[in-house]
């Protein structure tokens, strides 16, 4: 009888610990999301400024193009023949003259 109530007391102290340690877990996981979230707000405000800066700047661009397409000279006249635009530049490479480069 008595072997039975002290093994009784000995479950329940075990239960007891074990319910405290679920609790410390589920409070420190809580935690632990709670401060993930915030870091994640932090991070999604941040790319929203981000986005608010690179839309304006691609307005700007986009005005300073609309506002240079109606003066600029290749937009309005047309393309040269290939044969203009290749004639000025040459694709031959130089002969290196480097010793490491002969064979």
């Amino acid at each position: 009888d008595s072997s039975d109530d002290i093994r009784k007391v000995q479950r329940r102290e075990k239960n007891r610990i074990a319910a405290q340690k679920s609790r410390l877990r589920q409070t420190q996981k809580a935690d632990t999301l709670h401060l993930e979230s915030e870091d994640l707000e932090r991070q999604n405000a941040a790319l929203r400024r981000e986005i608010k800066q690179l839309t304006e700047e691609m307005k700007h661009f986009a005005s300073m193009l609309s506002s240079h397409e109606p003066l600029c000279s290749i937009l309005t006249s047309p393309p040269p023949p290939p044969e203009v635009l290749y004639a000025t530049h040459s694709f031959h490479q130089p002969h290196i003259s480097s010793p490491r480069f002969q064979h």
